[in-house]
């Protein structure tokens, strides 16, 4: 009898060390971070210039279709910008309704003047002017005080449908507000300001779908 009591506690020993260490097991098992899959970061806006995984918007060409944002376009243009030793580019995207946006990409470089740091990409939304010019102290755009930032003449390259000619020469005056808003001019050729606001797109919001190449 007491041989028969002292193996069936045993046996409950056994069964509920082995139930604790089940438990242990699992809670680990929970508690432990995902292992990295190797499986690179879905395609995107802009990311640290270099960096794998993102897709890089400079790879956008006339026809390739754009998505930004929920929207689609069709990119019909593009200007390939110049300006002491900068350069950037501007993408016009039209929209299902013939809506033209466009979208700059420029390289941004540390303060040292080193490797590419990282890339700015800029979706502008025209705005009516009404005749005004850029001024070169602040002005009051729908009641928000903007102030200049920067202003030049730059050297471009004109390709598929952006209004401009093949090359020449582009006018320029940048403005922030105090809470960071973007407001920009251009002309080209000394001919009629046209203005837009920006909107700082980040990383994850661009995709591209390629249209067809000859020969491709």
């Amino acid at each position: 009898m007491v041989a028969a009591v002292v193996i069936a506690v045993a046996v409950t020993l056994i069964v509920v060390l082995g139930a604790f260490l089940m438990i242990a097991s699992i809670g680990r098992s929970l508690a432990a971070p995902p292992k990295p899959s190797g499986k690179p970061a879905a395609p995107g806006a802009a990311a640290p210039a270099g960096e794998p995984g993102y897709l890089d918007p400079r790879t956008i060409r006339v026809g390739d279709t754009v998505g930004v944002q929920g929207t689609r376009y069709r990119c019909i243009g593009a200007l390939t910008v110049t300006w002491q030793g900068e350069n950037w580019t501007e993408y016009f995207l039209e929209d299902a309704d013939r809506r033209v946006r466009s979208l700059t990409v420029e390289e941004r470089r540390g303060g040292d003047g080193g490797d590419v740091s990282h890339l700015a990409v800029i979706l502008w939304t025209p705005i009516p002017t009404e005749g005004m010019i850029p001024a070169k102290r602040m002005l009051i755009v729908d009641g928000v005080e903007f102030h200049p930032v920067e202003r030049g003449t730059a050297a471009f390259r004109s390709e598929g449908i952006t209004g401009f000619p093949d090359r020449g020469l582009l006018d320029f005056a940048d403005y922030r507000s105090a809470d960071g808003r973007m407001l920009s001019f251009q002309r080209a050729q000394g001919g009629r300001w046209e203005a837009c606001y920006a909107q700082p797109l980040p990383p994850g919001t661009i995709t591209v779908e390629r249209a067809t190449r000859p020969g491709g």
